[in-house]
């Protein structure tokens, strides 16, 4: 996994290095000018052929400084540079200070007010005006550099008006970067809410600074002896039960439990009412199949100790679901609901939480998470007037608590906590973005993954990181023109992928 590092975080590490000793701040801030230069050419090697016109916005703290650094660097190359910094020079910090004093033995510094003059013939427009420590909204000549259009856009750290921890924009201005440099690691933010679409591109620059522990984590690739299967029959690999709708909603469940088989679970058996039967029959062949119209006949199947894991709610209906749902949660196993099994307890989610136990896993989308949690889902969606804001991930975890169990908040940027705090985030964003998996069906299919996982006896955390994982990378293989009925077909490819690197011999240093 890839640390996150919230502001408070990074402030911390570059104040633990300045005062160890081990580096000054005029360094680093030398470092992360460098760092953003560097980058800018490696993105947009054109820019490198031939000294153009940067326009560079500098606010009053040490983002400001490096972009005083950049400046530097870029007028050295021949480049033609515009500096404009926002408010006073002598009242910049120390190091910015400095680097400020620096510039201006090279060229002039302007009003941030005058930068559109600027602007015409830049090829670059670097972002240097608020990076990481931003608390409060942009407004007045700030506000208004927002809506300065170049041909390139570079943001350093972070685009101004962006909230470093949450990713929403502080207020109603925030830049739009065509490029991201941020330095030593990822920031939540930059993977969170509006955080992906204001970053454009996103590039990490090393400033030498130590390790930092206790941050949130990107989901990995799952390692490979969680999908390798060993010796054993079928129910040595877990048996998942996966309960379907009535006739003519069987389809969600049907995806699911295809899911769930691909991923490795020994055994899958679908759930039917009565009047469906018919219908499923025709459609699978590996699945079983199994009589269950109602929360009697749930209990008699789960009789069977031979199930490991159940999936309820992809089509379930919102009658059935209360029931049914109880019935399953009674049994104890490690249990996923999804769709109607949470719409179904809508203004009274205290029902739903009285049945849960710590095996189960919840997987809202952001309506399904608003029924269940309207006050924490309302805190989200209120807009945000200060920093840090309130966060996706501050969400998934106070629910995660309220609940008592796992739960998968999905979405391009999926929050996975637990009711113990950890928490995670997958990214399906940059090198991983795959806008094609939003697409019907294709959340019934990380229900049916996850569900798999769990039979086969992963934990609930780690099942569901797995799964998320896995299901990014299968629509990844699969490419744009998904649906959700492909998804299950490119697993192959994917877990083969996986085991055949674990398999590969050590390479000697």
């Amino acid at each position: 996994m890839t640390e996150l590092l919230t502001a408070a975080q990074m402030r911390a590490a570059e104040r633990a290095a300045i005062e160890s000793g081990a580096v000054t701040g005029r360094a680093l801030m030398e470092r992360a000018g460098r760092g953003v230069v560097d980058a800018v050419f490696a993105a947009w090697p054109d820019l490198a052929q031939v000294p153009q016109k940067a326009v560079v916005l500098c606010g009053p703290g040490n983002n400001g400084g490096d972009g005083f650094v950049i400046a530097r660097l870029l007028k050295d190359r021949g480049w033609e540079v515009a500096v404009h910094l926002l408010g006073d020079p002598e009242r910049l910090p120390a190091d910015a200070r400095t680097n400020c004093a620096r510039w201006r033995a090279m060229g002039e510094v302007q009003p941030l007010e005058r930068a559109a003059e600027a602007l015409p013939g830049a090829a670059l427009l670097v972002d240097a005006l608020f990076g990481t420590g931003l608390a409060r909204p942009l407004q007045g000549a700030a506000a208004a550099a927002c809506a300065l259009v170049a041909q390139r856009v570079v943001a350093v750290d972070l685009p101004s008006g962006l909230c470093s921890d949450s990713g929403r924009v502080i207020g109603e201005a925030a830049m739009r970067a065509d490029l991201t440099v941020t330095f030593h690691a990822a920031k939540c933010g930059h993977h969170l809410a509006e955080g992906p679409a204001q970053c454009g591109a996103l590039a990490i620059a090393d400033i030498g600074l130590g390790p930092v522990t206790g941050g949130l984590r990107l989901v990995a690739p799952p390692q490979a002896a969680r999908l390798a299967k060993g010796a054993g029959h079928k129910y040595s690999h877990g048996h998942a039960l996966i309960l379907t709708g009535g006739a003519g909603r069987t389809g969600a469940a049907r995806l699911a439990a295809r899911a769930a088989l691909r991923i490795g679970a020994g055994a899958v058996t679908l759930g039917v009412p009565g009047a469906a039967q018919q219908e499923v029959a025709c459609h699978v062949t590996a699945e079983m199949l199994r009589r269950v119209g109602d929360a009697d006949a749930l209990r008699d199947a789960l009789a069977d100790p031979r199930i490991t894991a159940l999936c309820l709610g992809p089509g379930l209906g919102l009658e059935r679901a209360p029931a049914l749902v109880a019935a399953a949660c009674a049994a104890g196993r490690a249990t996923v609901l999804d769709a109607d099994a949470l719409s179904a307890f809508e203004g009274a989610p205290g029902a739903l939480f009285a049945h849960l136990h710590g095996g189960c896993v919840l997987t809202p989308h952001s309506g399904e998470f608003a029924r269940l949690f309207p006050d924490i889902a309302a805190r989200l969606s209120t807009p945000a007037t200060s920093g840090p804001a309130f966060s996706k991930v501050d969400a998934a975890r106070a629910a995660a608590d309220r609940a008592g169990c796992t739960l998968l908040l999905k979405g391009a940027d999926t929050v996975i906590a637990a009711p113990d705090g950890r928490c995670t985030i997958h990214s399906a964003h940059y090198a991983r973005a795959v806008p094609w998996l939003a697409t019907a069906g294709a959340g019934d299919v990380l229900a049916g993954l996850i569900t798999g996982l769990l039979a086969r006896g992963l934990p609930p955390m780690a099942a569901a990181e797995s799964a998320a994982w896995l299901h990014v990378e299968a629509a990844r293989v699969f490419g744009p023109g998904l649906v959700a009925t492909d998804l299950a077909g490119q697993l192959p490819a994917v877990l083969r992928a996986r085991l055949r690197g674990a398999r590969e011999p050590r390479r000697r240093p």
